[in-house]
């Protein structure tokens, strides 16, 4: 089966350990070769000599692609599961890598963020719109200035995904990131990376406060 090879053990500090599975497919054709059948470790990551108990532990469904399933396996003594997580799936965030590369690529094409996410889901209310569109371009984002720092000499100094594109040669860049990367996937946030959310920079001095919205209904007499 094209594409399939042994996960990859990456920890993702304190959640649950995910693990990535090599592959070239793209989503839709990791569900049509169900290809997580494949998907396999030869030895337990904590427990490398052996003796533990680590073995498959079935799959779980993602919720896109449609009939998407990610393998998983267990480690009786330490009472962990690990997900394979495919390279063409997006990290804790619902979707494909190459989706997030389209929203993005659409961002970097549009005026404004809101422009991109009027045209991106038509299907939903702006605010939402903007709101499922942010939470993949800031994290693609992240993850590029983060690997612009730690592998100059490959990305050289392209900060947009377009840019790579025409750097690397590549219409799948997230997933082309994930093999360039692979020895730095824990650190990276999602949805290229397996690490956690790129945090809120909090100037010094500034209060922490809770986001701007709508005022409350106000009292009958007010």
């Amino acid at each position: 089966m094209e594409g399939s090879g042994p996960a990859t053990f990456e920890a993702c500090g304190p959640w649950p350990v995910q693990l990535r599975h090599h592959t070239k497919l793209t989503s839709e054709d990791y569900v049509t070769q169900k290809a997580w059948r494949l998907a396999s470790l030869e030895r337990c990551p904590l427990h490398p000599r052996g003796g533990c108990g680590f073995a498959r532990h079935g799959t779980y469904q993602r919720v896109e692609p449609p009939g998407m399933r990610v393998a998983r396996c267990y480690c009786p003594r330490a009472r962990q599961s690990f997900s394979l997580l495919p390279d063409c799936l997006s990290s804790r965030l619902v979707g494909s890598l190459d989706e997030a590369e389209q929203v993005v690529l659409r961002v970097e094409a549009s005026r404004s963020v809101e422009q991109a996410a009027a045209s991106l889901r038509p299907d939903i209310e702006l605010p939402g719109a903007v709101r499922w569109v942010r939470r993949r371009l800031k994290g693609v984002r992240a993850a590029l200035v983060a690997l612009l720092t730690l592998l100059p000499g490959e990305l050289g100094a392209a900060a947009e995904l377009g840019a790579l594109r025409e750097l690397l040669g590549s219409e799948r860049v997230l997933a082309d990131l994930r093999e360039i990367a692979h020895g730095h996937l824990g650190a990276l946030p999602r949805p290229v990376g397996f690490g956690p959310a790129p945090l809120r920079v909090i100037k010094p001095g500034q209060p922490l406060q809770h986001k701007e919205g709508p005022d409350p209904p106000q009292a009958p007499g007010v």
